[in-house]
C-alpha cells in the first residue's frame, strides 16, 4: 500500500533500506472508522500497530466512574496500546476514534518477522516502542506535580491544533479535572 504520509513519517525517524519500506508498506491494512468506533475495546487483545492517515483518536481507560485519558493521536501518528500489544495480554485501555478516521495497520506477528529478518525494521520498532514510556512518564510527572491550570496551559502549548477538535469532557478529562473548573480556568483567559 502506498502511503506517502506513512513514508514520510518513517524517514523521519530512520532510513531504511528500499526493500524495508517495501516489505513495511506491502504488509500495510488500510481500515476506517467512524466517530465512536472503537478501535481496541478493553479486555480485547492488541494486535496491532497503527499509523492514522486522518483522523483523532483517544486512548483511555474508565474505571466506572470516569474515563482516565491517557493521550490523544492525531494525524501522522504512530501509535497502539503498548502493554498488551507487547505482553499478548488484555487491555485494560480502550482507543476509540473521536473523528472520521483512516487508519493503516500492521499486525503484531508481521513486525516480529520483519524485525527478525531486517535491522532496519528492528531499530524503527526499538524508537517506537520506546517513545510510548517516555512519553508517559512526562505525564505522570505532570499530573502529579501541576495544577489544573498548569496542565490546561501545558496542552495549550503542546497541542494547540487539538484544542478545536476535542470535546470540553474530554479535555477536562485528560487534564484531570472537572468540566466546571476548567470553564473556570478557560474563563480567565
Amino acid at each position: 500500500m502506498n502511503s506517502p504520509r506513512f513514508t514520510q513519517t518513517i524517514e523521519s525517524i530512520i532510513k531504511p533500506e528500499q526493500s524495508v519500506m517495501e516489505a513495511l508498506t506491502s504488509n500495510l491494512e488500510a481500515k476506517n472508522y467512524r466517530k465512536g468506533d472503537f478501535i481496541l475495546k478493553a479486555d480485547e487483545t492488541c494486535r496491532y500497530f497503527y499509523f492514522l492517515e486522518k483522523g483523532l483518536v483517544k486512548l483511555f481507560f474508565d474505571n466506572g466512574d470516569k474515563d482516565f485519558i491517557m493521550t490523544f493521536f492525531a494525524e501522522n501518528s504512530f501509535f497502539t496500546e503498548l502493554n498488551g500489544f507487547l505482553t499478548g495480554n488484555a487491555s485494560k485501555y480502550m482507543i476509540v476514534a473521536l473523528e472520521p478516521c483512516e487508519v493503516l495497520r500492521i499486525h503484531k506477528d508481521v513486525i516480529e518477522g520483519l524485525c527478525k529478518k531486517y535491522h532496519t525494521a528492528e531499530t524503527l520498532f526499538s524508537k517506537l516502542y520506546s517513545k510510548a514510556p517516555i512519553n508517559m512518564m512526562g505525564r505522570i510527572s505532570e499530573m502529579l506535580e501541576d495544577d489544573g491550570k498548569k496542565r490546561y496551559n501545558n496542552f495549550l502549548k503542546q497541542k494547540p491544533d487539538l484544542i478545536q477538535r476535542i470535546s470540553l469532557g474530554d479535555l477536562a478529562d485528560y487534564i484531570g479535572i472537572t468540566q466546571v473548573s476548567l470553564s473556570r480556568i478557560r474563563a480567565q483567559k
